[in-house]
């Protein structure tokens, strides 16, 4: 069900291969402050980083795109999108420290969302971050997603704490349109 890329203005976002381990590594898999608030520590050698492509290969419910400038393609990051329900797409994103504050998550995450609410099925699309992740809820709000809910003790960040952490939900959701039942107000 998921399309084979997405493209905007600035980025191509398609799906990981294994020749990406190499370049994920080096631009963020290996970086403390990009991979604080993300569920997995950083990487210590190539063959973490392989091994997570080759489980995100292996997912039959998700599909884990590689974002890549347009132009000279350049891994940038990555883009996980999960069918959580029938109804219900979740995501998760992570960019290089490079690429920080020029906007290109908010442009990919606005991208994939207006395609989740145009599939005939999809009625929701949503994430969370910790609370302390101000940027990634910069992103989420400035893409349309509307903070919905504190959700206590809701992830285990181990980069951050052994316990489990307070996060923000975040959705964008299709409007159903209803036909007014006769005899009813």
């Amino acid at each position: 069900m998921f399309p084979d890329a997405f493209h905007t203005a600035r980025l191509v976002l398609r799906p990981l291969v294994p020749g990406d381990a190499g370049p994920i590594f080096d631009s963020y898999a290996q970086d403390p402050v990009v991979t604080r608030f993300l569920r997995w520590r950083p990487h210590q050698r190539i063959e973490d980083t392989e091994a997570y492509v080759a489980s995100c290969a292996a997912m039959v419910s998700s599909r884990t795109y590689a974002i890549t400038t347009r132009g000279n393609e350049r891994l940038i990051g990555a883009f996980d999108l999960r069918q959580a329900t029938p109804w219900r797409l979740g995501f998760g994103f992570v960019l290089a420290r490079s690429c920080w504050g020029q906007g290109l998550m908010t442009e990919a995450l606005i991208q994939v969302a207006n395609w989740a609410l145009m599939q005939p099925d999809i009625w929701r699309i949503g994430a969370v971050c910790d609370v302390e992740n101000l940027a990634s809820a910069q992103v989420m709000e400035k893409a349309g997603l509307a903070r919905e809910a504190l959700l206590k003790r809701w992830a285990m960040l181990p980069n951050v704490s052994d316990q489990p952490r307070d996060c923000l939900s975040f959705a964008r959701v299709k409007i159903a349109h209803t036909r007014a039942v006769s005899g009813w107000p």
